[in-house]
């Protein structure tokens, strides 16, 4: 079951020693606010006594950047907080790597691992043996193992 956006977000925080309550509605909203490529470089951690919502960047150059598109990104947040950038830690945004869909095997390659699964008597083995014969001829030639 997917974990609610709100949930991970608080983690996240959490995990860079964010205060994870503090900021709120401001927090849900940031990656919307300043959409996906700022929210890579820029996030907020905690919201200050005075109602400042501390936003942590990658390096004083984001942090000067974002201080002059400051009054614009405090429009897009809830409660149009104050905003100070400070270069700080950030959640990790690096996304997980998708698999490629294993290679079907051709005909000519499924008839060869059968072919060389004939032999085995035990059908549940013969079937996953050939089944591993078939997903390695069906892999590119640069993509097999040596």
């Amino acid at each position: 079951m997917m974990e609610p956006l709100r949930d991970q977000i608080r983690a996240e925080l959490s995990r860079v020693g964010a205060d994870s309550g503090a900021a709120g509605d401001a927090v849900a909203a940031w990656p919307g606010a300043v959409g996906e490529e700022i929210a890579r470089h820029a996030w907020p951690a905690r919201t200050q006594p005075d109602g400042t919502l501390v936003v942590h960047v990658r390096d004083a150059i984001w942090g000067f950047e974002l201080t002059q598109r400051a009054a614009e990104i405090s429009e897009r947040l809830p409660g149009r907080p104050r905003l100070r950038f400070t270069p700080g830690p950030l959640p990790d945004t690096t996304p997980e790597p998708i698999p490629a869909p294993p290679a079907e095997a051709s005909l000519e390659q499924a008839r060869e691992a059968d072919e060389l699964t004939a032999e085995i008597v035990d059908p549940n083995l013969r079937e996953s043996v050939a089944k591993a014969i078939k997903a390695a001829l069906a892999r590119s030639p640069h993509d097999r193992p040596v």
